[in-house]
Order: C-alpha cells, then sequence, then structure tokens
C-alpha cells in the first residue's frame, strides 16, 4: 500500500488464491468475493435484513406525527430531533468501538435499536398519539444507530483482505440503497392494508434476525496497542488530530462535504416537480426526482465489477465526485422530467463508485485502534452533509431560482474537487 504514511496492515484474512481474470458478463457484474468468507457473509446478510426494515420506521415515524399534527414543520423538527444525538453518539461510538469488542458492541446496540422498535410499534398500537414520545424515541434510535455504525464499518476491514475492501463497501453499499428504494415504496403498500403500528413491529422483528446474524460474528477486540484505552473526550479529540495528520483522510471527508453540501439538491426537488416538471404530473415527478439517485446508486452497485478492482482509490474518488458535479449540472439544466431523472441516475451511480473508495479509503489508510474513530467522523459527514445542503440549495433556490441554483451547485463541485485535487497531491497519490 503505497500511502506515504505509516499504519499496520488490516487483521483480516489473506486471500487464499489469485483472483482469475473475469470474462464475459462477470466483468461487469459485482464482486462477491468477500461473501466467500463466512463472516463478512454474516455480516452482510444481517444488512440485507435491516435495510429495508429500517426504512418503515424511517416513513411511519414521519407520517405519524404528520397525522397526530397535520402539520409538516413537526415532521422536520422531528428530523432535527434525531440529528443531535447521531452526531453526538456517532462521535462517542467511534471511540468505543476502538476501546471495547466490536462484536459486543453491535450486539448491545442492535439490540437496544431492536427494543427502541418494539418501543414505537407499543405506542402506535395503543394509540398515544404523543409527538413528545416519537421525538424522544427517535432520538434514542438514532444515538443507538450513532454508537452502531462505526463498530460495524470498522468490523468490515479485520473480516475481508484490504483488496476486497472496495468489493465489500460496494455489496453493503447497495443493500442500503435497494432499502432506500424498496422500503418506501413497500411501506406505501402495507400502511392501508395492515396499518401503521405493524410496520414498526416487523422492523423490530427484523432487528432480531440481525442481532442473531452478529452474534455469530467472531469476536472483534482491540488490538493489543489498543487495550488500555478509554472512551472519552480525549479520545474524540485524538481521532480529530488523527485526520489532520493524515492528509487522505482529511481529503476523503472533504470530498464528500463538497459532493453533498453543494452538489445535493433534494430540497428543491418538491419545488421542480412543482414549476419546471408541472405538465408531467407532480405527483409522478417528484416520486420520480427523489427515486432516481438511489435507483442509479443500486445498478452502480449491481455493476461495481467494472470499478471494484481498481487499485488507484484517490482518483476514483475524484473522478467519481467530478462525475457527479457534471451530473447535477446536467440535471439542473434539464427541461425534460426523463432527461432530469437519467442525469439523477448517473449522479447516483458516481455517488456509488465515490462511497465505495472513500469508504475503502477509510478502512485501509487508518490503523486498527483509530478505525471505529474514523467511522464516526464518516458517520457524522453522511449525516450532516445533505442536511446542510438542504439549508443552503432551498436558500439559494428561492434566490437564484430552482435551476440555477442545481445547475451553479454542480458547477461548484466539479471546480472545488478539482481545485483540491491539485493543490493538495495526497488524494490523486493514494493506492493499494
Amino acid at each position: 500500500m503505497d500511502t506515504g504514511e505509516s499504519s499496520t496492515e488490516p487483521q483480516a484474512p489473506a486471500a487464499d488464491e489469485a483472483p482469475t481474470p473475469r470474462r464475459g458478463w462477470r466483468r461487469w457484474a459485482m464482486d462477491t468475493r468477500p461473501l466467500r468468507i463466512p463472516a463478512y457473509r454474516r455480516l452482510w446478510s444481517s444488512t440485507i435484513v435491516t435495510a429495508v426494515g429500517s426504512q418503515l420506521t424511517a416513513v411511519a415515524v414521519p407520517k405519524q406525527i404528520y397525522d397526530i399534527t397535520g402539520s409538516s414543520a413537526w415532521v422536520g423538527a422531528a428530523s432535527m430531533a434525531g440529528l443531535l444525538p447521531l452526531i453526538v453518539f456517532a462521535l462517542w461510538g467511534g471511540a468505543v468501538a476502538d476501546t471495547m469488542d466490536r462484536r459486543k458492541l453491535l450486539l448491545i446496540t442492535n439490540t437496544g435499536i431492536a427494543v427502541t422498535s418494539v418501543l414505537f410499534w407499543l405506542q402506535a398500537v395503543t394509540g398515544l398519539d404523543s409527538v413528545a414520545v416519537l421525538m424522544l424515541l427517535l432520538a434514542v434510535q438514532q444515538a443507538f444507530w450513532g454508537l452502531n455504525a462505526p463498530a460495524r464499518n470498522a468490523s468490515i476491514a479485520r473480516l475481508v483482505p484490504e483488496d476486497q475492501l472496495p468489493a465489500a463497501n460496494a455489496l453493503g453499499s447497495t443493500v442500503m440503497q435497494t432499502g432506500q428504494v424498496v422500503g418506501p415504496l413497500l411501506a406505501g403498500v402495507l400502511i392501508p392494508v395492515i396499518g401503521l403500528p405493524e410496520l414498526y413491529l416487523i422492523d423490530a422483528l427484523a432487528l432480531c434476525a440481525t442481532v442473531w446474524a452478529v452474534y455469530r460474528l467472531p469476536s472483534l477486540p482491540p488490538l493489543a496497542a489498543a487495550v488500555a484505552r478509554r472512551a472519552g473526550v480525549r479520545e474524540i479529540a485524538e481521532g480529530f488530530r488523527y485526520i489532520s495528520a493524515h492528509k487522505v483522510l482529511l481529503l476523503s471527508f472533504l470530498a464528500d462535504i463538497i459532493a453533498m453540501v453543494f452538489g445535493m439538491p433534494r430540497a428543491l426537488f418538491p419545488q421542480l416537480a412543482s414549476e419546471t416538471y408541472a405538465p408531467y404530473g407532480e405527483g409522478l415527478a417528484l416520486g420520480l426526482l427523489f427515486a432516481a439517485i438511489p435507483i442509479g446508486a443500486v445498478v452502480g452497485g449491481l455493476l461495481s465489477g467494472t470499478f471494484s478492482r481498481a487499485r488507484r482509490h484517490g482518483w476514483m474518488v475524484i473522478g467519481a465526485v467530478v462525475a457527479w458535479g457534471v451530473a447535477i449540472t446536467g440535471f439542473g439544466l434539464s427541461g425534460s422530467l426523463w432527461l432530469a431523472v437519467v442525469f439523477l441516475a448517473v449522479a447516483g451511480v458516481a455517488d456509488m463508485v465515490s462511497m465505495v473508495f472513500r469508504g475503502a479509503i477509510l478502512l485501509s489508510a487508518a490503523t486498527d485502534e483509530m478505525r471505529g474513530r474514523m467511522q464516526g467522523v464518516f458517520t457524522v459527514v453522511v449525516a450532516g452533509g445533505p442536511r446542510l445542503a438542504d439549508v443552503l440549495h432551498g436558500t439559494a433556490g428561492s434566490v437564484f431560482g430552482a435551476r440555477t441554483a442545481v445547475a451553479g451547485g454542480g458547477l461548484l463541485v466539479v471546480a472545488a474537487m478539482l481545485g483540491l485535487a491539485f493543490t493538495v497531491p495526497s488524494l490523486r497519490r493514494y493506492r493499494i
């Protein structure tokens, strides 16, 4: 691994044989080598179960709040109520993941999330109709998720060889993106048939399957050098100092911030559906706009065999973020709904490539005793970037118009990413 910085090799299984060339359609299809490793296969299988289940709750909570209040403002407030616990506990959870057995932490946090889903079901089935209770449960659930995500992501490098990290990330990201498409559609079908409370119950049952899959994982204790560490404010601050001292890690975070803050236009989808694409039907336009990026990401994951074996991870991130910016610019300039959907789908493919290689960089460039904290920061960036984008794009759309704001944001992504890549060479040089 050529990083220009010292690091320890991840404690993952070595490849048992040299990879054979893939011919025909297999050159394009998803690289499934990590699924040959039983431990990773269990972790990935648990993700399949929860990817859809979590989206059922993600639909049910705002639906129930809106049913109680009749106000979209309360729906937005609930979303923000979950953000602060997610940020705080993701940062702390990253430090915890570096100090204790990650399997044990995953068992505790997945159990906590499952119990929270049961409480969601209980308040719904008893007709409590309390927004305060819903917001409290949402905050608790997001806190458990913040503790869970860094441990889950940091564990991957201990389960698969370094050269398979992009493939493992592609497998996981594809499942999550599929859940974002299938989950809301399934919720929309199920609510009129079985009712809102049962969505929470389905999620809780799915999480029980996840707990069982995690229970069957091997023990993942800290490596010898990290056994005596604590998980406090000093350790969290040490993680940020580690990022600032390792430019490739810092640049991987900045790449995501550039792409999401300047180039995520979802706050303008309702305005575009109502104004620019109204002749196609506002409801149809809005649904297609929201679905296009996740669908593109799923397609990118299914075809990840075309890129998951690349070794120049830095250039892959740079190219993906630039492609995202170009696609978002094209979306902003599109007067046709169908052309707009195509551009958003291309953006989704680019986002998948970016996620795969940014994740691989975080797992391969950081030492094991720092991986949890790196994943904690990653969780915060992923959660916070789109929300900042909502504020920025919503304001810009009101001032300059929706299409101008979208196209301008896409151009800013391209300019900022190219400027960052060529002024700071660490990301360009990174490869395994």
